[in-house]
């Protein structure tokens, strides 16, 4: 007897995830793995709503997702399609969903930053090698997760609105880039940070992980050069004064840079340097996953 196919979908401010999985062993097995880079939340108007353009750019991908969960053989009744902060944020959500649900077949759900952080951490667990106290980052598009666990359990959970596509557009989109841009966006994180900054540095930790694509596109640049992936301010640090010599936003002469990353990399390091030196971390290692594959965890068990 086969294992009947399961997939979560994830819709991200940055991207658009799907991941097709079976159970095996009372665990989800990946099959198949889709993304795209959808950037909802550059499609925010003034008026909080998203734009028609951006909107179709999300449409058409859920169409594709569509298409493969035909082809992978996954039925509707098996589909988790989660969405974050961009759709939580937008005044036009409702109107996203009800033209998404003829085309996925299943709801949308929505839901709050505190079930984000949750199934983060649970995707961590789940994919993850170590012990102690971890502090888990995921940096997204339009919000931030900090995480503290121990094992299987939360200790403090918290999402807040900062994300790469959103400090992209506000401190990162006019060429060439300057010390000042970094400044800002240092003191925007101090701010939105505020009481949990001492809240994080009283519980305290033994390792940082990092999940997010902001985390995974300097693991990769570090790999492509023969480098340990281990991000440390001073790995931190040379990627700023790299950025810095740009004299456009392509960011084309970051040597091992994925190009699809390179439009919100600016941003995702000037996040990332900036935790580093307002929680005074020392080294973060990549994630083995996050969001999406806490939801793949949920629907394993669900099964």
């Amino acid at each position: 007897m086969t294992t009947p196919l399961y997939a979560a979908i994830t819709l991200g401010s940055n991207s658009f995830n799907m991941l097709v999985a079976e159970t095996v062993g009372q665990q989800p097995k990946i099959i198949a793995k889709y993304k795209r880079k959808v950037r909802l939340a550059e499609g925010i108007q003034a008026d909080g709503s998203l734009s028609e353009e951006v909107l179709l750019r999300g449409l058409d991908c859920l169409t594709m997702f569509a298409d493969m969960l035909n082809k992978e053989g996954v039925s509707a009744g098996n589909v988790a399609v989660i969405a974050t902060a961009t759709l939580r944020k937008i005044s036009n959500s409702d109107d996203f969903c009800r033209r998404a649900l003829p085309i996925l077949g299943h709801p949308i759900e929505i839901i709050s930053g505190m079930r984000e952080a949750e199934l983060i951490y649970q995707g961590m667990v789940a994919t993850t090698d170590g012990q102690g106290r971890r502090l888990v980052i995921d940096i997204g598009g339009a919000s931030t997760e900090f995480i503290i666990g121990d094992g299987s359990k939360v200790l403090l959970k918290t999402s807040l609105a900062m994300g790469c596509v959103t400090f992209n557009e506000s401190f990162f989109s006019n060429a060439p880039l300057q010390q000042l841009d970094f400044d800002d966006a240092k003191n925007k994180v101090k701010k939105v940070l505020g009481e949990q900054l001492i809240t994080l540095k009283s519980l305290g930790w033994h390792c940082v992980v990092g999940a997010s694509g902001s985390v995974q596109s300097v693991v990769e640049l570090l790999n492509h050069r023969g480098l340990p992936t281990a991000i440390t301010q001073d790995v931190l640090l040379a990627l700023k004064q790299e950025i810095l010599s740009q004299n456009d936003l392509s960011m084309l002469d970051i040597r091992g840079l994925n190009h699809e990353r390179a439009p919100t990399f600016a941003a995702g390091v000037a996040i990332l340097l900036a935790l580093f030196e307002l929680l005074e971390i020392e080294k973060l290692q990549l994630s083995g996953g996050a969001l999406r594959e806490g939801v793949l965890q949920m629907l394993a068990e669900q099964a």
